[in-house]
């Protein structure tokens, strides 16, 4: 019993040896913060935070952060890991990269109208300088979500059987790690233009060789190597995220499509053009024809029937059409010439003057 209990004391001391310095390994961040998401951010300004978190030299918009609460991943965080919302850590890490100024669209928006409604209810002190226009407009939505996240991801049995054989059964277990991805992406709120996508990832390794070991018989005071919080890991993963994101808007370039955002594209689909040449047929009066002698062409104004719409084109070409019922089509808002033809003469005088 002394000579196996011998063994086995050696075994561990010889294990302790080879992970010193990694009982407790992060692959980003500060290992001396509680997180990779650590100090403070007033301003521009930012005060202890991780030196590996890249910085913006000017802020490139305002940015709220929305956190979408239906998706399966923020249930495994906040209901099986009992984390709370990623928000505030994604908010500070923001302000501390100086890429963006970032605005309240959370649960303080709720406090933040209350505080309007006293104003308006007359309840507040003159001069509290609460009234509308005040607000700023988010320029950007960044959304997070965790794509993949495990406990447990591997053994340490084959790795302790292979270094000590037959005294591998009383540690079999005595490590495993904890692994997250995570993703945030960046949205245009104007235009709806998704920006940007970044993933993000992280591990931790916990050994908990003593815990192993000695769990039968000996209290098992060492097995709190095991229990690592699952926090940590993910936040590093979102500053990994918040890093490769700042990375892709530092070297931004808008993507352009011939033609024009939204007007089609370039991928057609079989009767494509005509639903679009349909949709598109427009009904307006011509309201000005003015030959511009400098560059020797017609412009043109058409107001819509229903006046909600006005076009503006230049041709060379005299149109007979002026004060006239046309129907024409303007794809992409540009009116097709061509496509031009009377309606009805002289509408402009029966029915709008």
């Amino acid at each position: 019993m002394n000579r196996k209990r011998n063994l086995v004391l050696t075994a561990a001391c010889i294990l302790l040896l080879v992970t010193a310095g990694c009982m407790s390994s992060m692959s980003t961040g500060d290992s001396g913060a509680k997180t990779t998401a650590t100090g403070a951010a007033g301003g521009s300004s930012a005060q202890n935070a991780n030196q590996g978190l890249e910085r913006c030299s000017a802020s490139l918009g305002t940015l709220a952060i929305y956190e979408d609460r239906t998706e399966p991943w923020y249930h495994y965080l906040t209901r099986d890991l009992r984390l709370p919302s990623t928000v505030p850590v994604l908010r500070l890490l923001a302000q501390q990269s100086n890429c963006f100024v970032v605005v309240e669209r959370g649960k303080a928006m709720n406090q933040m109208m209350g505080e309007r409604a006293l104003m308006q209810s007359g309840e507040m002190r003159s001069g509290s300088n609460f009234g509308k226009g005040q607000m700023v407009a988010a320029d950007y939505t960044m959304t997070p979500s965790i794509t993949f996240s495990a406990d447990n991801t591997s053994g340490g049995g084959a790795l302790v059987g292979a270094l000590f054989g037959s005294v591998a059964g009383a540690v079999t277990g005595g490590f495993k790690t904890s692994d997250a991805s995570t993703m945030l992406t960046l949205i245009e709120n104007r235009s709806g233009v998704q920006l940007a996508a970044a993933e993000g990832s992280a591990r931790n390794t916990d050994f908990s060789l003593l815990g192993g070991m000695f769990g039968h018989g000996a209290g098992g005071a060492a097995g709190a190597y095991g229990r690592t919080p699952e926090g940590k890991v993910i936040v590093a993963a979102f500053t990994d995220s918040m890093n490769n994101m700042i990375k892709a808007v530092k070297s931004y370039k808008a993507q352009s499509v011939a033609g024009g955002l939204g007007t089609g594209g370039n991928m057609a689909v079989q009767g494509g053009a005509a639903a679009m040449a349909a949709s598109n047929v427009l009904q307006g009066v011509m309201t000005q024809r003015n030959y511009n002698s400098a560059s020797r062409v017609y412009d043109y104004v058409i107001i819509t029937k229903d006046r909600s719409r006005t076009f503006t084109f230049s041709s060379p070409r005299k149109i007979p059409f002026k004060n006239d019922l046309v129907q024409f089509y303007a794809p992409g808002g540009q009116v097709d010439e061509s496509s031009l033809k009377l309606l009805e003469r002289k509408y402009l005088q029966k029915y709008w003057q």
